[in-house]
């Protein structure tokens, strides 16, 4: 017995070793010309927040309407009109089947879980959320705040627009209602599975911004979180207003 518990030891031990070569070998330093914001200039606010398995990225809807006008991001445009009514917007990228049937943690299943994960070509979505204020909304949430440059801002922009699959009509797909309040899905570009996951996608959406992101903590969005924090100097914000 205690031959098979010093074994049990010793793999956790080398699987512990393992995870934090692998972390520290693939994180990213991210860009200080782009991160942080140089003081006193322009900066973007935005947010990151998760329900304890799946994380999305919260923008603010006047912010992201003006750039994608400059810039030309169509899909971009055509999400902010739709939510014109709306200060902000949430923002995940997901496993289609799995998005759409797992709303909260309680609907999830083991079938579900492995075959997004292991299954290959697993087609993806966007999951777009209205919101007035994130900090009602998101009530209970861990969630963090960041504040972008403008020109990293403009980055994580085009990154989610070029996340949109088109249609014929060059235009994002809408799939129809989301999983909460005022939602849409739309098709995405990318396969999920287990090397990558929604939190990677928030994650390579604030590289994008110039943020230090560590793809291998990322897997979690507790990891996420916490490495925003620690490395970003992301700001958590009380879970009630």
């Amino acid at each position: 017995m205690r031959k098979l518990a010093r074994r049990v030891g010793l793999a956790l031990a080398v699987l512990a070793v393992a995870l934090t070569v692998a972390t520290v070998a693939t994180a990213r330093r991210g860009d200080p010309a782009l991160y942080p914001p140089a003081a006193g200039a322009p900066s973007v606010p935005v947010m990151v927040v998760h329900n304890g398995y799946h994380a999305g990225i919260v923008l603010p809807r006047a912010t992201v309407a003006k750039l994608a006008g400059e810039r030309g991001y169509a899909a971009v445009i055509a999400v902010t009109t739709r939510f014109a009514a709306y200060d902000w917007l949430e923002i995940g990228w997901g496993d289609e089947e799995f998005y759409r049937h797992v709303p909260r943690p309680g609907d999830l299943t083991l079938g579900l879980a492995l075959r997004a994960l292991f299954r290959p070509n697993n087609p993806s979505v966007l999951h777009v959320v209205g919101v007035s204020d994130p900090r009602l909304q998101f009530v209970g949430s861990p969630m963090a705040e960041l504040d972008l440059s403008d020109a990293g801002f403009d980055r994580l922009v085009a990154k989610v627009d070029a996340t949109f699959a088109r249609g014929d009509d060059g235009q994002p797909q809408d799939l129809g209602p989301g999983l909460y309040g005022p939602s849409l899905f739309y098709r995405a570009v990318g396969h999920f599975h287990i090397g990558y996951v929604c939190t990677q996608w928030v994650a390579d959406a604030l590289d994008a911004a110039g943020v230090p992101t560590a793809p291998v903590l990322a897997t979690l969005p507790q990891g996420l979180l916490l490495d925003l924090s620690l490395r970003a100097g992301a700001k958590q914000l009380p879970r009630s207003p």
